[in-house]
């Protein structure tokens, strides 16, 4: 299997935007179709779609539910949604939608029974959000950080049957700084469950380096801002990690 390559649509005010270190005030916007956006990724190639509710995050409940449906309706791939998914209603009600894998964050820290009863009565759609903000976990929207460490939290869920964590290294987040492959592939190492890569990824250099760890846990990597601002191209991120993997 090679490295997915995740395209990221991330929501506010039901626009298309992509935030610098998740500070909603500095967003910059890219579009107000969302669904033609994902349409535009799929005509690339892309057969996975990760999609941010940002205002979520912060609500604490779905607020761009629309613009979600009119992606998931659109998008023939597979779509990941995150952003304000804190209880069992909240899952369902996108997995009825369509929603390939739902992302819980705050909900995974605040209440870890949650997430064990959705990974068992969902196999395989429930990924678990390890935000880092100086190696500790930041919830809610990254306005918040914990006490506790990425590590930590990650292990916390080796044994509830979560498809991936995804690990975002927020400092670097829509900045296009590099991702921080050495603490990614690091936690991939560390655990038994498969990690997705995000924050600050800038180009096709990192997408090969990934690649090139699927066999040590990286299942995936989300990028945003670089194809937005025409650094990388999807189509040509896709044909080098399914490259990597031959």
């Amino acid at each position: 299997m090679s490295l997915i390559v995740f395209p990221a649509i991330d929501l506010k005010g039901g626009q298309v935007v992509r935030l610098a270190e998740g500070d909603m005030d500095r967003a910059t916007v890219y579009g107000d179709d969302p669904a033609a956006q994902a349409m535009l990724f799929a005509q690339a190639g892309a057969e996975h779609l990760h999609v941010v509710d940002l205002d979520g995050a912060f609500a604490g409940e779905s607020v761009n539910g629309e613009a979600v449906r009119a992606i998931v309706e659109r998008f023939p791939g597979h779509v990941q949604l995150g952003g304000g998914i804190r209880d069992r209603a909240g899952i369902e009600r996108w997995f009825d939608l369509g929603v390939s894998r739902v992302v819980i964050g705050t909900a995974a820290l605040e209440n870890p029974d949650l997430v064990r009863e959705a990974a068992r009565d969902f196999p395989g759609g429930i990924v678990v959000a390890v935000d880092a903000r100086d190696g500790f976990v930041a919830t809610k929207g990254w306005a918040d950080v914990s006490t506790v460490e990425v590590i930590d939290m990650a292990r916390r869920f080796e044994d509830a049957g979560v498809a991936a964590l995804l690990f975002t290294d927020v400092g670097r987040d829509g900045l296009l700084k590099g991702c921080n492959v050495e603490a990614t592939v690091d936690l991939a190492r560390a655990v038994r469950i498969p990690v997705i890569a995000s924050g600050g990824v800038k180009g096709i250099a990192e997408i090969h380096v990934l690649a090139l760890h699927n066999r040590d846990g990286v299942e995936g990597v989300i990028t945003g801002r670089a194809l937005y601002d025409g650094r990388l191209d999807l189509a040509t991120a896709l044909a080098v990690a399914a490259a990597a993997a031959a």
